[in-house]
This record gives structure tokens, sequence and C-alpha cells, in this order.
């Protein structure tokens, strides 16, 4: 006879899963002694938020369902913003939550909420687990359905008596590979006929476009010669070295590269999701439209694509070059503008003065980066100026949250990326305000010994709703704080604290922290003028170039 939480265990690691993210409560005493037991790492963390954030993370790097614990009632429902950051953010990951007794409770409503249905509209699947002798079953269909496209979060809750329940050993479920069709020849034939008209063509490549399993999407670019430009989640698809990148669109219009997508007159929009902020607004006199994806468009007022090329990204794409390739007089239209908006968004990134400007931090940030280095941003004003600026050469190298946009999720992300690349660089980069909602997974990060380096952007404000208050012209009021001294807050953890005092001390504190290994928490101020300026003032009306062929 087995118990239920040890047939758990032994799903989970038939499944593969290594490490599980969480912070048990008593209601789950009986699965940790089962993980004791096991191959599988328990990550403890200080909230199960981050426990959240991590194990989302994890699927985001790998492809495969990161896995995080927790405790019923209160506990579970800490987990709420982190199902929602993977629902929206298409991350695979299984949330395994405790609860009381459910054929003998002798402690009437104690602690008891609905999580099941708390997590049924921030999940592709939530239920409860009421016989022992069905887990295999339900974690390999829980584990299925978090990977298959669109990938997403799936809840399952074990109540204490079923994990303590003991009943014959169960067989495992078998694993199969999860094949995706390629598109139909109808649809590339449609899509082709198009592309092959189009005067000035674009292509644009989203957040799907960053699966792990997507490839072929640099070499679809390559083949056909057409410039890219790149959703804010679909950055490092193509390398932004390539002379044919038009840039990334960090706002949905106005800004440089609407240059670009505001002449095209067809975008073929390769793995866009219309959870991210819209790249691009479409109209009824906007360019059109070929959607390719692993799943159909989601029609939106601001997205509705003329042509649908759905399956295997890579393969489809494959097949579609076959198409285009060689027959494409048109392809390079657009590209007489990229010198001009690649110039404009560089301007005044090695300015001196001091606190940093925007432009300079992601140009010395990129600096200390090598190019597999990974930046894992919270979410803040600095978002955008990450997205438009920081060049990216590898597909997740630049984790920035596009789609619940959350605070809270840069340390813990960065946390995960350490533990799976231990010999890369690893930074998180933090606003003030987004820091302190997880800042207790550094003692997390000391505990497991990882390499990482945690930058914290000092304005002493809520700086995204500040800026946009002020472009409103309403008063300053009421997101303003004041911060702990983050030197001194890093070594009560255990970790090494820096602060950069001077512009040209910036890279070089950056360095010393990597290459001195360990967590190092730096502070350096920053000074956000430069949104008005730049991303207010400048962005009028988008210019047109004469150089460009009609």
């Amino acid at each position: 006879m087995v118990k239920g939480s040890d047939l758990l265990v032994a799903a989970l690691e038939h499944e593969g899963v290594d490490r599980i993210f969480g912070l048990p409560g008593e209601e789950n005493l009986d699965v940790v002694e089962s993980l004791r037991c096991s191959s599988i790492e328990l990550v403890l963390t200080r909230h199960e938020q981050a426990a959240a954030f991590m194990a989302a993370t994890h699927g985001r790097l790998t492809g495969r369902a990161g896995v995080c614990m927790s405790t019923l009632g209160p506990g579970a429902l800490n987990f709420t913003t982190g199902a929602a950051y993977a629902h929206l953010g298409a991350m695979p990951m299984v949330l395994l939550t405790g609860q009381k007794a459910i054929m003998r409770s002798r402690q009437a409503r104690f602690q008891i909420v609905d999580v099941v249905a708390s997590m049924k509209p921030l999940t592709k699947m939530s239920r409860q687990i009421v016989s022992a002798s069905s887990i295999p079953t339900i974690i390999r269909d829980a584990f299925r359905l978090a990977m298959e496209e669109r990938p997403g979060p799936v809840h399952l809750e074990l109540p204490e008596d079923i994990a303590r329940e003991e009943v014959e050993p169960v067989p495992m479920v078998p694993i199969h590979p999860m094949e995706i069709p390629v598109a139909h020849r109808d649809a590339l034939k449609r899509a082709a006929e198009m592309i092959l008209a189009a005067r000035r063509p674009l292509i644009m490549l989203g957040a799907a476009a960053s699966r792990p399993k997507s490839f072929g999407i640099a070499d679809f670019v390559r083949r056909t010669g057409i410039p890219f430009f790149t959703t804010q989640m679909g950055k490092g698809t193509a390398p932004g070295s390539t002379s044919l990148y038009m840039g990334t669109a960090a706002l949905s219009e106005r800004d440089y590269v609407h240059e670009a997508i505001d002449r095209t007159d067809l975008i073929i929009a390769v793995g866009h999701d219309t959870v991210e902020k819209p790249p691009f607004i479409m109209g009824p006199n906007g360019p059109k439209v070929v959607h390719v994806g692993y799943t159909p468009a989601n029609v939106e007022r601001v997205y509705f694509p003329h042509a649908e090329v759905i399956g295997d990204l890579g393969p489809s794409l494959e097949l579609l070059a076959d198409r285009l390739e060689g027959k494409l007089p048109n392809a390079d239209a657009l590209l007489p503008l990229r010198e001009g908006i690649l110039g404009r968004i560089a301007d005044r990134n090695t300015e001196g003065r001091f606190p940093v400007t925007p432009q300079r931090l992601v140009h010395d940030i990129r600096a200390v980066m090598p190019e597999s280095g990974i930046v894992a941003l919270d979410n803040g004003m600095y978002k955008i100026w990450f997205a438009r600026n920081y060049r990216t050469y590898v597909a997740n190298t630049l984790l920035l949250d596009n789609a619940l946009a959350t605070m809270g999720a840069g340390l813990p992300s960065a946390i995960t990326a350490a533990m799976l690349y231990p010999d890369r660089r690893v930074m998180a980069i933090c606003g003030d305000g987004g820091f302190m909602m997880n800042s207790q997974e550094l003692e997390t990060a000391v505990r497991l010994k990882l390499n990482l380096v945690v930058l914290i952007l000092v304005d002493g404000a809520y700086g995204m709703i500040r800026w946009k208050q002020a472009v409103d012209n309403l008063p300053d009021f009421g997101l303003s704080f004041s911060n702990p001294d983050f030197v001194r807050y890093a070594e009560s953890y255990g970790a090494k604290g820096a602060r950069v005092a001077s512009i040209d001390a910036l890279v070089p504190t950056l360095e010393a922290a990597f290459t001195g290994g360990g967590v190092h928490v730096v502070d350096v101020p920053i000074d956000y003028s430069e949104n008005i300026r730049l991303l207010v003032k400048a962005l009028g009306p988008p210019s047109r170039s004469s150089s460009l062929r009609e």
C-alpha cells in the first residue's frame, strides 16, 4: 500500500519535475515528507506569491511546467497574482494547494475558502483531488493541459486526508510527445499571395515566438529579407544585431518604430498574443495583417487579421519561406527608415549627468551583460526604456511582463533564472516600489547560494503612475514614499550591498558585483525627467522620410 502523497510525488518525478517552489502548511505535511524521500528539491520561499512567480518563470524559460505548493486558505489565495501572471503570460505551471480533510473534518469552516472556484478564472483548469488512486491520471492531465497551446497554469487542490489515504500501487500514465500540426497548404498559399503582392512588407515578432520550443524565426526573417520589429515580449526571437531589425514597439502608437509601421501595407504578425499591450492599433485604413501563430488570433477592435496561418511556428514558417524566398523585390522597401529610427532611439544614451537617465542606464546595463545574460525586469517606468533601447540577441534574455504587468515579479523571476543557468550572468532590475513587494526573497537567494545581482532604481515614488499623473496635469500627490537603507538591508540578509554615487561608478560597481559572486544588491538613483521630454513632447505625429520608396 502507498500513500496518496507518495503517489503525487512519484507522478511529479515521472513528469520530470526536479524542484517545487513553495511555502507548506500543516495540510501539506504528508507531501513534504514524501518530497524528503524523493529526488525533487523543495525550494522554500518567504511568500507564496514569490513561489508562484518562480514557478511561472521556470515554465517560461524551459517550456516545462513549473510547480509551486502552498497550504489552504490564505496561503492558496496568495497564489492568485502568480496564477494570473502565468495565465496572461502563457507560462506553463502547476499550482498545488492543500485543504482540510474532506471525508471527516473536525474543524468546521476554519480557514476554508473555495480555492478551486477562486482559481477557475485564473487557470486553464482548477479541480480538487478526491481519490488517491486517481492522482497519477490527474497529474498527467494537469501537465499535459498546462503545456499544450496556449500554455498556462493549472490548479490542483489536495486535501490532507486524500494525501494520507493508503491505496494499492497505481501505475504511472505514459507520457507521449505533443506534436503540433503544421499550417494547412491553402492557408500558406493565401498568406504567400498577400506577402508577394505587398509593396512595403514588415514582420512583427510577438510573445508566442519566444516559446522555448519555437525555432526557425530568425531563419524566416533571413530567407525573406523583410525587416522586422518586435513586441515587448517578443524581444530576442530574432537577433537585434541583424541589419533587418527596426526596433521594438514599447508604446502602442507614435513611437519611433511606428514610422515604419505607419508606412507598411502588410504586417506579418508572428506569434502575436493580444494579452500584450498593443504594439500597434489596427484601423480601417491601416495595413493588412497576416497572423502566424500556434493558435488562431483573438479578434479585437485593435487586431483583426486578414489571413491566418495556424500551426507549429517553426515548420509553418519554413514552408511559408519556401514560397517566398527570392521572390520579394519589395522586401527591403522600409529599410531606408531604419537608421533614423535606431539613431533617435540611441540619442543621449551616453549622457553623463547624475542621477542616471534611463537611456544611460540601459546603455550601461547592456555593456555589462553578455548576449546570453538574463535581465529580469520588475514592472515600472524603466520597462518602457528597456523595451525600446535594450538590444536583445537571444530569446528570453530580457524577461519583462507586458501582459499582467504586475509589480513584485522581478526578483523571484531572477532567482529562477539564476537557479536554471548558474553559469550565466543574471540581474534583477527593480524600482524601489516593486522591489519592496517581494524583497524578503533576498533571504531565499542567499540561502540557495545563488550568483545574482539585484539593481534597485531609486526615485522614492511609484514612478510610472507619478509620470502619468504629471502627463494628465494633475497635482503630485499620494505616490511618494521613503526607503530603507538598501545597502544595510541587503547586508541584514547576508547579501552584499553597494550604492552608486556617480555616473562613472555604475559599470564598475556592477562588474565587481558579478565577478565577486553571491547575491549583490546595488542601488542607484534615477532621473525620470526624460520621460516628459522623450515620451511626450518628442513623440508627435510620425515623420515621413523622403528617401522611402513608394
